[in-house]
C-alpha cells in the first residue's frame, strides 16, 4: 500500500475552507485530518490551498495545439502530449477533449471543416494505452448539424471510445452565438482574411446546409448520444423555445446560453448552465452575448469551462468566489458540478473514497499560482 499525506493546507471542502491534511492511499482519498500539524513523513503544503482537481467539459485547446496557426498542421502525438501537460499544469485533472464531427468538404480557403475526429480519437486512445498521459481524458464530440457528413462521422464511434458528451452545435449565421452577422464577419474575416464577397459566399453556403440537413442531423445526433450513453449538451441556446427543444431531447447541460432568458429557462427545466471562464475574466462575451458575471449574480451559473484558455478555469472560479463571497461554491463550478453533469461520481470533491485528484495553489494578489497537481495520488 502506498500512503501519502498532504499536510498544513487550507482544504477547500464542499461546504467550508479549513486547515487540515489529506491522507492518500492507493490513489484514493483515505481520510481528512483536521489542523495545521505536519505529521512525520507528510508533505508540507505551507498553508497553500488544496482543492479537488478540476474537471473540464469543453475546451478547444487540443485543436489549438494541432493548428497553432491557420494553415499550420502540427504532429498529433506532440500536440496531444503538449495539451495534456498544459492542462495538468493548470490544475485540470479530467478533460473532455472537444472534437468537431460534421465536415464541409472543400470549404473556403481554410481546412477547419475537414474531417479529423475519428483519426485523432484513435491517436489519443493509443497514447493513453501507453501510460504517458498525465490526466484523465474523455471525448466530447461537437456535432455540427450545419455540415454535410455528420451522420457518417458519428457512426464511426462506438461504446469503447470514451465518448462522454455529445453537444448539438448549430453555427448557422444569424442565430444563436452569431445572431449579429457583423460580429461573425469580424471573427471570420479577421481569422481567415476573407473578402466581403468570400464571406458572403461562406454565409450563404452554411445557411443552405442548415436548410438541407439541419433537422435530420439534430435528431440523429440525439439518438446516437443516447445509444452511446453520452451526456447530451445544447450549445448557444438563445430563447426559451430553444431550451424547451433541448429539454425535449434530454439535454442535461447547456453550453454558453447567450441570453438571461435562456439561462433562466435552463434552470426551470433542470438543465445545468455552463459559461466560459474567459467571459468572466474579460468582463463579457467576445461575441456580444450575455456576460457570465450577470448569470452568476442571478444564480443561473453552475459550471465554468476554460473554453480556449486553460489557465482561465481556476482564475474564473476565484472571480466567482468574490462575486458570491463563497469559495467552496465557486470551486464546485470547476470540480463537483462538472463531474456530476458528466456522470462521474468518483471525483470532484475532497472526500474519503474519491479519487485523489488534487491541486495545490497559492495567491498572488487576485491571481492564482499553481504549485502542484496530483492525479490518483501521483504528482503530475
Amino acid at each position: 500500500m502506498t500512503r501519502t499525506i498532504l499536510a498544513n493546507a487550507r482544504l477547500i471542502l464542499p461546504e467550508t475552507v479549513t486547515p487540515g491534511a489529506v491522507v492518500i492511499e492507493n490513489g484514493a482519498i483515505a481520510g481528512i485530518l483536521p489542523g495545521a500539524a505536519v505529521p512525520t513523513g507528510a508533505l508540507d503544503m505551507a498553508g497553500d490551498f488544496l482543492a479537488p482537481g478540476m474537471v473540464e467539459l469543453h475546451t478547444d485547446n487540443l485543436e489549438r495545439h494541432m493548428r497553432p496557426r491557420p494553415g499550420v498542421n502540427w504532429p498529433h502525438a506532440g500536440a496531444i502530449l503538449a495539451h495534456d501537460a498544459e492542462l495538468a499544469g493548470c490544475g485540470i485533472t479530467t478533460v473532455f477533449d472537444a472534437m468537431r464531427v460534421g465536415s464541409i468538404p472543400n470549404e473556403g480557403p481554410d481546412e477547419d471543416y475537414d474531417k479529423y475526429a475519428r483519426e485523432l480519437a484513435h491517436e489519443l486512445a493509443a497514447i493513453r494505452s501507453r501510460g504517458v498521459l498525465r490526466i484523465s481524458h474523455f471525448l466530447h464530440l461537437r456535432a455540427e448539424v450545419c455540415s454535410e457528413t455528420l451522420l457518417a462521422e458519428l457512426d464511426e464511434f462506438g461504446p469503447g471510445d470514451r465518448v462522454g458528451i455529445i453537444s448539438l452545435m448549430d453555427h448557422t449565421p444569424g442565430q444563436r452565438q452569431f445572431r449579429d452577422i457583423a460580429k461573425l464577419a469580424q471573427y471570420v474575416q479577421g481569422k481567415y482574411k476573407l473578402s466581403d464577397a468570400a464571406f458572403a459566399d461562406h454565409v450563404a453556403r452554411l445557411k443552405a446546409l442548415r436548410a438541407r440537413f439541419g433537422d435530420a442531423h439534430e435528431a440523429a445526433a440525439v439518438e446516437i448520444a443516447h445509444r452511446l450513453g453520452a451526456v447530451l449538451a445544447s450549445h448557444d441556446d438563445t430563447t426559451a423555445e430553444h431550451v424547451a427543444v433541448s429539454a425535449g431531447h434530454g439535454v442535461r447541460l447547456a453550453e454558453f446560453p447567450t441570453t438571461p432568458e435562456a439561462a433562466a429557462a435552463c434552470h426551470h427545466h433542470g438543465i445545468m448552465v455552463m459559461m466560459g471562464a474567459p467571459n468572466l475574466i474579460r468582463g463579457g462575451s467576445h461575441s456580444g452575448n450575455v456576460s457570465a458575471a450577470e448569470l452568476a449574480r442571478a444564480g443561473h451559473l453552475d459550471i465554468l469551462s476554460s473554453d480556449y484558455v486553460p489557465s482561465a478555469l481556476l482564475a474564473g472560479a476565484l472571480i466567482l468566489a468574490r462575486i458570491w463571497d463563497d469559495l467552496p461554491r465557486a470551486i464546485a463550478t470547476v470540480t463537483a458540478n462538472p463531474a456530476r453533469a458528466a456522470g462521474l461520481a468518483d471525483r470532484g470533491a475532497i472526500a474519503a473514497g474519491l479519487r485523489a485528484d488534487l491541486i495545490r495553489f497559492a495567491m498572488m494578489d487576485d491571481t492564482p499560482v499553481m504549485r502542484e497537481t496530483w492525479v490518483r495520488g501521483r504528482r503530475a
